[in-house]
């Protein structure tokens, strides 16, 4: 069986100045997650180090790094899912888990859970000993700054405005979900997805990246999914689902995200971006936004590739 993993860091309008290091980023997650499958671990145990690694990076909004919400505080979301038999596990609104991917997977393993969100998550890391740190960077709370003082002056929507947002401060919301997709040497699938959340979000709001189907997916019969950017828009498609539908219905992993992304366009025109790795271990990645910052490496490669686009489909082609 090939093995292959895929890794993203965001979709949407990456600034000049965060490029290269995304880039190299989202190549280190690459290479931490294959360095797991090539010594014969699990896609599980491959996706975890990948997004672990991006949640280490500040430069990703997930873990150390993630956004900062309208008053101020830290609300990080995270999935882990596999495709042998549809375990899965979530955390929504988690405060200072070092790896809130990690504690997504402690609710899968160590509880008859899928999903917990606040003050339960905090008290299964309690009750585990999970790493806690601070998640927030300097930089994050100089773009958290900015985007406040706008938003006072008016200058900014308010809650739900989202395209107009994208459209018209790009800067504030470009910086996005980070996720991995894998395929091991027993055929195994997984996914993982992880995010801090949109800058000056409303306290409680939950995006994508904790909901099994909309942000993160994986089954053994179709493939892996996970999503990125405008998580209202990927739930209400059940988006990585959709995929994996895709993908089971005959599709490889890159025309199956290239029809979603056109679903995407039809019916909600707003940022996203999708990674996907089907049962025989062809890849895709596709987004309709400016950029997104993805690696991928299979079989023999050695070393990943890391790019700053896959297949772009804009809601205007």
């Amino acid at each position: 069986m090939p093995i292959a993993l895929v890794v993203h860091g965001g979709a949407g309008a990456w600034a000049e100045e965060r490029i290269r290091p995304g880039l190299e980023g989202v190549a280190s997650a690459a290479k931490s997650g294959f360095e797991v499958l090539a010594s014969g671990g699990t896609a599980l145990d491959a996706v975890e180090a990948a997004v672990n690694s991006m949640e280490d990076n500040p430069v990703f909004n997930a873990g150390y790094g993630s956004t900062i919400t309208l008053t101020g505080g830290i609300e990080m979301d995270a999935s882990v899912m596999e495709g042998r038999d549809l375990r899965a596990g979530a955390v929504a609104m988690v405060k200072d888990a070092k790896h809130p991917v990690s504690l997504a997977r402690q609710v899968m393993e160590k509880t008859d859970h899928v999903l917990l969100g606040a003050w339960g998550a905090e008290k299964l890391a309690d009750l585990l000993g999970v790493e806690r740190k601070d998640p927030r960077t300097e930089a994050a709370m100089k773009r958290w700054r900015e985007a406040k003082a706008l938003f006072l002056k008016g200058e900014m929507p308010r809650y739900g405005k989202i395209a107009e947002l994208v459209r018209s401060r790009p800067e504030f919301t470009s910086i996005d979900t980070v996720g991995a997709v894998a395929l091991d040497h027993s055929g195994d699938c997984a996914a993982a997805t992880s995010t801090g959340g949109m800058i000056l979000k409303f306290p409680g709001r939950i995006g994508d990246a904790p909901l099994i189907g909309s942000g993160t997916y994986a089954d053994n019969s179709s493939g892996a999914v996970s999503a990125t950017g405008t998580g209202e828009v990927a739930i209400r498609l059940v988006l990585a689902k959709t995929v994996c539908d895709y993908m089971k219905g005959g599709l490889k992993a890159q025309p199956a995200t290239d029809r979603a992304i056109k679903l995407v366009n039809r019916k909600i025109p707003m940022s996203m971006g999708l990674i996907a790795v089907d049962r025989k271990g062809n890849i895709g990645a596709a987004h309709n936004t400016p950029a997104m910052c993805w690696a991928y490496i299979r079989g023999r490669m050695g070393e990943p590739e890391a790019q700053l686009r896959a297949r772009v489909l804009s809601p205007e082609t």
